[in-house]
């Protein structure tokens, strides 16, 4: 997992310009290796560039980062640059050591003097006017286990018991005291057991806090005003990223998930996590749902692994991508019921003998209309090159999922087109999916055609269906993990 000691840094004459995004493995296997040369080296985030990232797509046709340069000279991602033979590796060194960047170079940032700088936006909210209340609600002692239809609830109390406590704790009528209640429960700070509204009854009654025990943002209540969905979530996994790029080996190779937690940045996230408890999604838009809940799942994903470990065997993934969930919006959401019961238009997933969400099920109301089969390349990226994007936007997230898209296309993992064997070979994904893109082999060639960036793959690809002739294969799937054991 060590490298080397880094070369004493070079004199270069002219300018080696990796554009990058934080969190990106390959980036970090990049920059790793031109430190351990000692080149020097200039980094543009893309994602803090947008028109700069537009001008390097145009001029290489590729969406995927990191992209290096040398000068004016593009060597393409970090597969292309770690492919390269020692004397092509020493030409493009000599280049940059002994000429000055010329005109045509691709842009970099201008520098920014830290009083121009705008402060970063933050996320503000209130704390809730009943917080208090229901963390003295949480010591009264009224919540305890009830029998219910023959099953004992942990954590329950009855409305009738609430009632009581309110008009005892703050000297209310009782007609005040259920009309709190009924404010609690809208707040999304109690939820009903039987799925009713609330009544002034034996009927049992749970802290949302207490909804799922095994859901990893329990265990405290979400006392704050919920903001936008979409910013949260944008927070969320901009957290996630700097996270992961704090853990990371110098090589970009491992991640060391068990010190995540004693970073304090994992206690800011929790908070975070925290607070999706309360939060409303139920009037949100398709496009404000697409981007919350990738961001959510993506989140998620490294939450679990940080808690829980990877997963390392079939039956593991399985029973991580089933059980590993936040309570949101008063209801309990494992990764399947994010993929295939929201984003999938509640549709089977991979071994599911039966739809995510049933008829009476409240989440139902939650999921898209129709499957968006953009989604398979935006939730936890593990192809060879990330997609330009790792956080979605509401107002861009259709923009973004088709950049995804032609990024997960153009490399090696996603799509490969072998014009002699007149053959197209496809990642997994699209054969455990198979039924997003159309159901039939003509509309998922016709789905690839529409969503290949421009570029000679696309052009290889067109020529075999123009032929008529075109066979399907099916690349290995990766499912190795980058832990630090």
């Amino acid at each position: 997992m060590e490298l080397e000691e880094p070369a004493p840094l070079q004199k270069l004459a002219g300018r080696i310009t990796v554009y990058s995004l934080p969190g990106c493995l390959h980036c970090f296997r990049t920059k790793a290796f031109l430190a351990k040369m000692g080149l020097p080296f200039v980094e543009v985030n893309v994602k803090e560039n947008p028109e700069i990232h537009q001008h390097i797509i145009n001029l290489t046709a590729r969406l995927t980062v990191p992209q290096i340069f040398f000068n004016n000279i593009h060597v393409g991602g970090n597969n292309d640059f770690m492919s390269l033979s020692p004397e092509e590796l020493t030409n493009i060194i000599e280049l940059v050591r002994n000429n000055p960047v010329p005109p045509d170079a691709p842009p970099i940032p201008q520098p920014v003097k830290a009083e121009e700088k705008e402060p970063l936006e933050e996320l503000k909210s209130k704390r809730d006017e009943y917080a208090d209340l229901i963390l003295q609600f949480k010591e009264s002692g009224v919540i305890g286990n009830h029998w219910s239809c023959l099953k004992m609830q942990q954590n329950s109390f009855t409305g009738k018991k609430l009632v009581s406590w309110l008009m005892e704790f703050k000297h209310l009528e009782k007609d005040a005291a259920v009309e709190m209640a009924k404010d609690l429960t809208a707040r999304k700070f109690l939820s009903s057991l039987s799925g009713k509204g609330f009544e002034n009854s034996d009927a049992l009654y749970r802290l949302v806090e207490h909804e799922s025990a095994a859901s990893l943002n329990t265990g405290a209540t979400a006392e704050y005003d919920t903001f936008s969905a979409s910013k949260h979530s944008e927070a969320m996994r901009d957290i996630t990223l700097q996270l992961f790029s704090e853990h990371i080996s110098p090589d970009g190779k491992f991640v060391d998930y068990k010190s995540m937690t004693k970073n304090p940045i994992f206690e800011k996230y929790c908070e975070l996590a925290t607070q999706l408890q309360r939060l409303n999604i139920e009037h949100l838009s398709r496009e404000e749902k697409l981007a919350f809940f990738i961001n959510v799942y993506n989140a998620l994903v490294i939450h679990g692994t940080i808690k829980q470990g990877p997963p390392k065997n079939m039956w593991q993934r399985y029973k991580f991508f089933n059980a590993v969930s936040y309570i949101i919006g008063g209801e309990v959401f494992s990764l399947q019921d994010i993929e295939n019961g929201v984003l999938r238009g509640n549709r089977k997933g991979i071994a599911q003998i039966s739809k995510p969400f049933s008829k009476g099920d409240p989440r139902l109301k939650i999921a898209l209309k129709e499957a968006e089969p953009l989604i398979h390349f935006a939730l936890n990226c593990g192809v060879q090159s990330c997609p330009p994007i790792k956080t979605y936007s509401a107002e861009e997230i259709d923009k973004q999922l088709k950049i995804s898209a032609a990024a997960f296309l153009d490399s090696s993992d996603g799509c490969q087109v072998d014009v002699s064997k007149k053959e197209v070979r496809l990642n997994q994904i699209f054969k455990w999916y198979k039924v997003d893109f159309g159901g039939t082999d003509e509309q998922l060639l016709s789905w690839l055609l529409e969503h290949l960036g421009d570029s000679p793959k696309k052009a290889a690809f067109k020529k075999l269906l123009d032929n008529g002739e075109i066979k399907i294969a099916t690349l290995p799937y990766d499912w190795s993990t980058n832990s630090v054991a």
